[in-house]
């Protein structure tokens, strides 16, 4: 089983930015912290970062045959990327979109997602430990198809 971990702008920032929002916690110690918890399991996790819109919708088109799921942190193209939007629409693997902070009870302008209209569930508001929360969902979805 494969699972690809996306994670969109400024996230490569974490651990010093806005810490009063996002915590301590690197984006290196997040993928730690999702390896440690499922290593006993036959997961593979595939880990990618970027800061550019097209090469997260590059990541995601190609993700089609080669990953059982998706866990997608696409951090502020999540409140008006219509392509990744498209790109998670275009695909017939379960993908779960993350948020650390909770979108809901921030700036007016956060409180929408385009991005998670593409996909089967919605995380926020768990720290980092969204991510985790994420990979157990595609766990016991089965990790098959776009629905539960």
């Amino acid at each position: 089983m494969k699972i690809l971990i996306i994670n969109g702008p400024n996230l490569n920032l974490l651990g010093s930015r806005e810490k009063n929002i996002y915590g301590s916690m690197t984006l290196n110690d997040i993928n730690t912290m999702i390896m440690e918890r499922f290593r006993d399991s036959s997961i593979v996790f595939e880990f990618f970062q970027s800061n550019s819109e097209g090469y997260i919708v590059s990541k995601i088109q190609q993700a089609i045959s080669n990953y059982d799921g998706i866990v997608i942190n696409p951090g502020a193209y999540s409140h008006y990327s219509i392509a990744i939007l498209d790109a998670i629409r275009s695909i017939s693997i379960p993908v779960i979109e993350v948020h650390i902070s909770n979108i809901f009870s921030r700036e007016e302008y956060r409180k929408k997602s385009v991005t998670a209209e593409g996909c089967v569930g919605f995380i926020c508001g768990f720290g980092c430990y969204g991510y985790v929360l994420a990979v157990e969902a595609l766990l016991s979805m089965g990790v098959m198809g776009k629905s539960v």
